[in-house]
């Protein structure tokens, strides 16, 4: 069974050294030691959520601390072909089950997206709170599927804002019921993405819209910046469910699994 994995901040695993003691404290090192019990001498591994992981054992547990004797320290490269989960706001939570999902099958990156038939709005107050709750969201999910990479939660986009996100990525696909080409044919077609020493990374986003679907504006507009409409299945899927499916098949296909 793997180690359970609790969370640092982002750049203090980078100078630790096997052997040396490291000190996880904050509300971490609380719910390691008073939610999960972790006591001296069980086996833990520590991430900063940007790549790299400690792997020790427990010291010490103490109110609030939680101490590691480092056995080693990796850096998890990211995937050459990123992943990300352009998902449309949904009413009942569904968007947050979509991205909890995604994070927990590999996503590298979620884009909330205020699509024209969305029926939640994110404005004010309630747009910052949102976005945490997000960013709560898939850090909780990456620390359950023992992930060292938690994946970036970016700024809300609506459609005229996500058509240059489009222009900009190698691949952008909607996942539409009235697409012609199947999701399986259009990742196959981009399946030999060329990696260089220019261009290491390459971003394909995969575009997931509301209760009601993505309206034809939008289909038309993010298809002049250069999207292409992909089938997904035989059924029509919540909104909650298409992007985890997507993310599955374009790992798979993709090389990434």
């Amino acid at each position: 069974m793997s180690n359970p994995v609790f969370f640092a901040e982002p750049g203090s695993l980078e100078t630790v050294t096997p052997g040396a003691r490291f000190v996880l404290e904050g509300p971490e090192a609380r719910h390691a030691v008073t939610v999960k019990r972790i006591g001296i001498g069980e086996s833990v591994d520590i991430s900063d959520g940007a790549g790299f992981r400690l792997t020790g054992t427990v010291a010490d547990a103490g109110a609030g601390t939680l101490t590691v004797t480092a056995s080693g320290v990796e850096f998890e490269d990211r995937p050459a072909i990123r992943l990300v989960l352009v998902q449309a706001l949904a009413k009942g939570d569904r968007d947050e089950l979509a991205i909890e999902t995604a994070t927990e099958l590999g996503i590298d990156a979620v884009v909330p997206w205020q699509a024209e038939r969305s029926i939640v709005r994110w404005k004010g107050d309630r747009a910052r709170k949102a976005h945490a709750k997000w960013e709560s969201v898939v850090t909780a999910a990456a620390k359950q599927a023992r992930r060292a990479w938690i994946p970036e939660v970016r700024p809300i986009v609506e459609s005229a804002g996500l058509a240059p996100l489009v222009a900009a990525a190698d691949l952008a696909i909607i996942l539409h019921e009235d697409a012609k080409n199947s999701l399986r044919g259009v990742l196959e077609a981009a399946a030999g993405l060329e990696i260089t020493a220019s261009a290491p990374a390459r971003e394909v986003l995969l575009i997931v819209g509301p209760e009601g679907g993505i309206s034809p504006r939008e289909v038309t507009r993010l298809s002049d910046a250069g999207a292409v409409t992909a089938l997904l299945g035989h059924h029509v899927l919540r909104s909650s469910t298409a992007g985890p499916a997507a993310v599955v098949l374009a790992s798979d296909i993709l090389g990434r699994w």
